[in-house]
């Protein structure tokens, strides 16, 4: 099907949303597989997050990708930051050609409950805390979608969830910004984060330059 969603941030950067009703074949019009997948669903969602690039950038070139497993793929020598992200149905991803860029999309889930220790410091749990057990699931799954976005966006080697990446308080339901503060010792930044809800899952997403930190 055509995609779900698309946005052009600016003259330079496109994000869009592809919900993932065809098969495998299908995207493998314009996309191949970066490594090896055996769980069939896994790989149509792997193959439409690539399908997505060229339907942003049609010059796009995809072919070109280097990754591994464990590796964020990337470009190299070439003029594109890219991210991508998927879960369930959907495939997500963002290309510019001006600044790094970090995206992820996540279902509301309340499985999300079950790792919070695992990504909020001591102040933002109790923040979340505020709010009835209803809201709580879909509230902690932004935080993990938005920690996961700048995770992608920095790409800095050894940045904890919560520890280093520090989301203040916002209210969900006014705003679809963010500020987050990075407090790694090698890298100190204010940034701001960009998060949409559509229907039953939460979207976020930077096209940001980060700070140069001097060595």
């Amino acid at each position: 099907m055509p995609l779900f969603y698309q946005q052009d941030i600016n003259e330079f950067t496109r994000l869009g949303v592809w919900h993932i009703t065809e098969e495998a074949d299908f995207f493998l019009q314009k996309a191949v597989f970066r490594y090896p997948i055996e769980h069939p669903n896994k790989q149509r969602q792997h193959l439409a997050a690539g399908y997505l690039l060229s339907e942003l950038f049609p010059d796009f070139p995809y072919q070109s990708i280097q990754s591994t497993t464990y590796q964020k793929p990337f470009l190299s020598g070439n003029p594109y930051y890219f991210s991508l992200s998927h879960t369930n149905e959907y495939a997500a991803a963002i290309v510019s050609r001006s600044v790094p860029t970090g995206i992820d999309i996540e279902m509301i889930s309340p499985r999300v409950q079950r790792i919070r220790h695992k990504f909020l410091s001591i102040a933002e749990n109790a923040w979340v805390c505020d709010f009835t057990p209803g809201q709580q699931d879909a509230l902690l799954t932004l935080l993990w979608t938005i920690k996961e976005t700048v995770y992608k966006w920095l790409e800095q080697r050894g940045l904890g969830f919560s520890e280093h990446i520090e989301i203040l308080p916002f209210e969900p339901h006014a705003v679809n910004l963010v500020t987050v503060n990075i407090h790694h010792p090698l890298h100190r930044q204010t940034i701001q984060v960009s998060f949409e809800k559509k229907g039953e899952f939460y979207l976020s997403y930077i096209a940001s330059q980060p700070l140069i930190v001097e060595p």
